[in-house]
């Protein structure tokens, strides 16, 4: 059967190190007897390497269990748990040299301390062990759970980023309809019509984070389609996309806020109206530069440009990451915007 998983993810990590640190025993025990026992003394050990596994892997079921309700596992209690299960090895190892007797007859009880402080310390370093990998589980799954977190409230950010923009430009929309409709009816339906393509647009692209150059583009000449039969000779509109720049990702409606604004505060304000250019360009450094420019000034107080900018900054952050720039400046007559991207969009 086929399995597309990874490998190690697969392994039963917990059998694989149950099962390496139990065999180490018996080597480490019989490491240092004289030649002639120590075949005798690699199965005693064994038992007891035995014993320890199926009486460690007892102990992990009552902690899983006991984890699984809730309830809590603290150091006390793997004290007491060490100090039973240490007895109870001991008493299994003594069982194993009654009935096997790789030594013969035993005398006394001399080695009883030494054996205890064995299995003692060596179910005290399986506990330790398991709690270190407990612990480390534990902060793995927190730190997935508050990337996870993260992720969704920076999704929900973005939306909420999304849904701001949306009925800004179609508000706008509506009263350039609602202008034009009593003056030219032929004109106002082709407007409806191109403001129908528009909000197909920002319907399908705002379930996304990013959208292709292209297709923003296309939204943006369906805006300028709009805002064209409104003002006619006064909006001079060019546009050039540089070759390969059409795949390129970015926020979708990023694009529109800024065209909007050049409209508006380009066109709409000056009685001879406004050329507005659309540059995108791919830089020495592989980042991509997008410009918006229109003929005017920065207005000072326009706090509807304002509060567009800082939301298109922000959407460029979270989708894009902080590398995604957007600046606005003012040179020679002309009001630039202009989105810097890196180089992965």
């Amino acid at each position: 059967m086929n399995n597309d998983h990874p490998l190690l993810p697969r392994l039963n990590w917990y059998w694989i190190f149950q099962l390496a640190g139990w065999s180490f025993l018996p080597l480490m025990m019989t490491a240092s007897m004289p030649a002639e026992v120590r075949l005798n003394g690699l199965i005693i050990a064994s038992w007891g390497a035995l014993s320890g596994i199926i009486l460690s892997d007892i102990w992990h079921r009552i902690l899983k269990r006991r984890i699984h309700y809730g309830i809590a596992v603290n150091w006390a209690m793997m004290l007491r748990a060490v100090l039973v299960l240490g007895v109870i090895n001991t008493g299994t190892q003594t069982l194993g040299y009654a009935l096997i007797k790789p030594f013969g007859e035993w005398h006394g009880v001399a080695w009883l301390p030494g054996a205890l402080l064995f299995w003692w310390a060596a179910h005290m370093v399986w506990n330790i062990c398991y709690m270190a990998v407990l612990s480390l589980r534990r902060a793995n799954r927190a730190e997935a759970e508050t990337l996870r977190l993260e992720v969704a409230a920076k999704d929900a950010e973005l939306r909420a980023l999304q849904a701001q923009v949306n009925p800004h430009f179609f508000f706008n929309s509506m009263n350039s309809v609602r202008a034009l409709i009593y003056e030219d009816q032929n004109a106002a339906a082709q407007m409806i019509d191109q403001l129908a393509s528009v909000m197909r647009y920002a319907l399908q692209s705002g379930h996304h984070d990013t959208v292709p150059l292209a297709a923003e583009i296309e939204a943006v000449q369906a805006y300028l389609a709009i805002e064209k039969i409104r003002f006619e000779e006064r909006m001079r509109v060019s546009v050039d996309i540089g070759i390969g720049l059409e795949r390129v990702r970015i926020p979708p409606m990023a694009l529109q806020t800024l065209v909007e604004n050049a409209v508006k505060y380009g066109v709409e304000t000056s009685p001879t109206g406004s050329d507005i250019r659309i540059r995108a360009q791919r830089l020495d450094n592989g980042a991509v530069h997008i410009e918006i420019a229109n003929l005017g000034a920065i207005v000072p107080f326009a706090n509807s440009t304002k509060v567009g900018l800082v939301n298109t900054r922000k959407r460029l952050a979270l989708a894009l990451g902080a590398n995604a720039q957007l600046d606005l400046s003012e040179n020679s007559g002309w009001v630039r915007a202009t989105l810097t991207l890196p180089e992965a969009a």
